[in-house]
């Protein structure tokens, strides 16, 4: 049986939705992150030795990474599908294919580690320092997220707000692999920049997600998507 080893608030929700449109057979290991850390627990190691997740076990294959476990997935048990996910994985060739493509890279290509970045400078000025140290983090954090961060984030969400005034889904008008990629990000990016209203057709997508039978599935199961 498909096994997915699923670590609260990480990109292995976007893997547990994929399984629930699906409707596949599978189980699922939950695993807590450590509360100092906020790190994924050694656990994971004897999965794999990234220790990361998401991660798959398949009978005797174990695959890493979202895109690749993904890719997996869709190709081994997305082949013949009806309805709406008919077009799962576009047919080589097409504009659709070349756009699940491109999606399918961007979001960890690109910006995902502008969101990471975002996170970390968010964040360590909350760690504990030394009293007269904590105002120099804070500024420089705050330098680094107004000069650097911030404009390439503003840049990724005009973009997608853009692409998404122009077709329902990443892809074009069909829900493809390259949605479940980008969900984490969507998610992610809508949660941690101010004025996400200025950006009605994102907003609008992530509803569709939100709204999603599957979707509600996979986080009464896996838990919310980020905090």
């Amino acid at each position: 049986m498909l096994t997915l080893h699923h670590l609260e608030l990480s990109r292995s929700q976007r893997i547990l939705w994929l399984l629930e449109e699906l409707e596949l057979p599978y189980k699922i290991v939950v695993y807590k992150r450590d509360k100092k850390t906020r790190l994924a627990p050694a656990e994971l190691k004897a999965i794999h030795p990234l220790g990361k997740s998401p991660v798959i076990t398949d009978g005797k294959i174990t695959v890493a990474e979202s895109g690749a476990i993904l890719e997996h997935i869709g190709e081994k048990y997305g082949v013949d599908l009806g309805g709406e996910l008919s077009g799962l994985e576009p047919a080589r060739g097409t504009k659709e294919h070349r756009q699940c493509r491109f999606w399918m890279h961007y979001a960890e290509g690109s910006l995902m580690n502008w969101l990471v970045m975002k996170l970390v400078f968010m964040t360590i000025p909350t760690q504990p320092m030394p009293f007269f140290v904590k105002p120099i983090a804070r500024q420089l954090c705050n330098k680094v997220q107004t000069k650097l961060i911030d404009p390439n984030v503003n840049t990724a969400m005009e973009f997608m707000e853009s692409h998404l005034s122009k077709h329902k889904w990443f892809s074009g008008d069909h829900i493809t692999l390259a949605d479940f990629q980008m969900s984490f990000a969507v998610e992610a990016v809508l949660s941690r920049v101010d004025g996400a209203a200025k950006y009605p057709h994102l907003m609008a997508y992530k509803q569709r997600l939100n709204e999603r039978p599957a979707y509600q599935r996979a986080i009464a199961k896996g838990g919310p998507v980020v905090m």
